[in-house]
């Protein structure tokens, strides 16, 4: 009857063990991870407290991670968020011997498992730290099983340590029998290959968004002014999907996200703009009309002295003709006449300066003044040839109605969405991330279908694709950082978005709860100064 109770519990042991390592092998987070492999392992040998140590990146101590004592409700390290605060246990003494007194430090020097009945009386060790613990809490440190973990390389990883053995049925302290040393042996080789994937895995991602960053930064050092772009976005993003997600009614109450979708999403945010690596710098930059490598108004300043000056001297050859004929009356009229086209040259001049600008849109008659100061007023270049006064070059540029880029300077700055995807669909995605092109290649997109570069309608777009959209537009409206115009005002950028809700640009369910659970502030006191926080009217938004 006892043979059989004893082979029933091992198989329930057994099963457990077996569901256990499945659900190792699923788990992302490496604190929940290691936890979870403390906690098993004192499950499977009815243990009531153990240690789980890792080896040190050096290779010289075993670290303590996690600490667990039921009958002293002790829980450290782990997900608690207690700190251990215990020394490392280094793997050679001051000697520069192995460290062997230790009892977790010589199983993971020597590789072996170290089973103990009890240790006030094993030889060998020293427990004069467990002592003192016993000391100190009342507690009765009796049988200890420690198995070292090792990887798939042979490496030492780790150290599983479980004290105090109970009875099942009387919950009285037992050694750990042959069956729990077989199955923390198992356990603890389960663990170590678990624990040792999450690790690359983790390093692997690490790695990924390091050339992410790689290429963000690469932007960021082309242009000041986008860099910070590539950071925000994603930021905003996934504080518009996180409140999403917590909406519980609405039509968009049926959205959720797991861990999988977050680090999805959150890539496609880093990437969305990575194209812009093959954006002209003065382009992206293109402060004022004008601005190539440099601002050209200076050119156009210097002919506007040039004509100054050949005014000056008509005048002075004027005077020089009437000779002895000249008089106070005549010498009057030519210089009144010479100040009269100054003070037109320099009213064209402060037009064209104000015009470089781009602060504002520009009426027609405005485009047609630029357009008779280009091709009406005549200065000699510097091959003393008579020419307009300004380049058509240059005449485009001025008469743009609107900010300071022409259409083809737009086509060029749209294109690096173009670009954008067509880098995103080169890379073989894993599974959890091929949604990685959509998200990132549709935030600009309209609802109506105006949107670029596909012309996808609202239907037509994900719901994370929709939401990068909205991030985009308001990061770009509020940024400080634009040569062209400050931050806008909290109240001032909102209500622009409001105006997009309403003529099909943005998705007018997802506004309402970037609006409603004022996602707009909480980025706004991350990323905004503090005089573009003002109040906004959230009635007046969602209707």
């Amino acid at each position: 009857m006892v043979a059989m109770d004893t082979s029933t519990d091992l198989f329930r042991r057994l099963e457990q063990l077996n569901a256990i390592g499945a659900s190792l092998s699923k788990e992302r987070d490496i604190n929940r991870l290691l936890e979870s492999i403390l906690v098993a392992a004192k499950t499977i040998t009815h243990a009531d407290g153990g240690t789980l140590y890792r080896m040190t990146p050096d290779a010289k101590a075993l670290r303590f991670e996690i600490i667990r004592t039921d009958s002293l409700k002790i829980a450290m390290g782990g997900t608690t968020g207690i700190p251990i605060k215990f020394p490392n246990l280094p793997l050679v003494n001051e000697k520069g011997e192995p460290n062997d007194a230790m009892v977790a430090v010589y199983a993971a020097i020597h590789d072996k498992t170290v089973n103990i009945a009890d240790a006030y009386t094993e030889a060998g060790f020293d427990f004069s730290g467990t002592r003192g613990f016993d000391e100190r809490t009342g507690y009765r440190s009796q049988s200890f099983l420690t198995v070292p973990m090792k990887n798939h390389e042979g490496e030492i990883i780790g150290v599983l340590q479980l004290i105090n053995a109970q009875n099942p049925e009387t919950g009285t302290v037992v050694a750990f029998s042959v069956a729990d040393q077989s199955l923390a042996e198992s356990l603890a080789s389960q663990a170590a290959i678990a624990l040792t994937n999450r690790l690359l895995i983790t390093q692997l991602e690490e790695l990924f968004e390091s050339f992410i960053n790689l290429i963000n930064l690469a932007i960021d050092e082309k242009s000041p002014y986008t860099g910070g772009h590539c950071q925000r976005v994603p930021a905003l993003t996934m504080l518009l999907a996180e409140a999403v997600n917590r909406v519980n009614e609405g039509p968009l109450a049926g959205f959720s996200m797991t861990d999988h979708d977050r680090y999805e999403l959150k890539i496609a945010g880093l990437l969305h703009d990575c194209g812009k690596v093959t954006t002209p710098v003065h382009v992206v930059d293109k402060a004022t009309k004008l601005q190539t490598i440099f601002d050209r108004i200076n050119l156009i300043d210097t002919r506007f002295e040039v004509l100054k000056r050949d005014a000056e001297i008509h005048a002075l050859r004027q005077q020089l003709a009437l000779g002895s004929k000249a008089t106070q009356e005549s010498n009057a009229a030519i210089w009144k006449t010479c100040h009269e086209q100054i003070r037109a040259l320099e009213s064209d001049r402060e037009f064209l300066r104000k015009t470089n600008v781009g602060g504002e849109a520009m009426k027609d008659e405005a485009l047609q003044r630029v357009r008779d100061i280009g091709t009406q007023r005549k200065w000699r270049n510097v091959d003393g040839l008579e020419t307009d006064f300004l380049a058509s070059d240059e005449i485009e540029n001025l008469a743009i109605r609107a900010g300071t880029l022409t259409q083809k300077e737009r086509d060029t700055i749209n294109y690096h969405i173009v670009a954008t995807i067509k880098m995103l669909e080169q890379l073989p995605w894993p599974n959890h991330l091929k949604n990685v092109p959509e998200y990132a290649g549709g935030h600009h997109e309209r609802m109506d279908g105006k949107g670029y570069p596909k012309g996808l309608t609202r239907d037509q777009m994900s719901l994370q694709a929709r939401m990068m959209g909205i991030a985009d537009i308001f990061e770009a409206l509020t940024a400080k950082d634009r040569p062209y115009k400050p931050g806008m005002k909290l109240s001032q950028a909102m209500g622009i978005m409001g105006n997009f809700k309403k003529n099909g640009h943005i998705d007018p369910e997802l506004f309402d709860i970037f609006v409603r659970e004022e996602v707009y502030r909480r980025y706004a006191e991350q990323f905004l100064d503090p005089a573009q926080i003002d109040d906004v009217d959230k009635k007046a938004l969602t209707g």
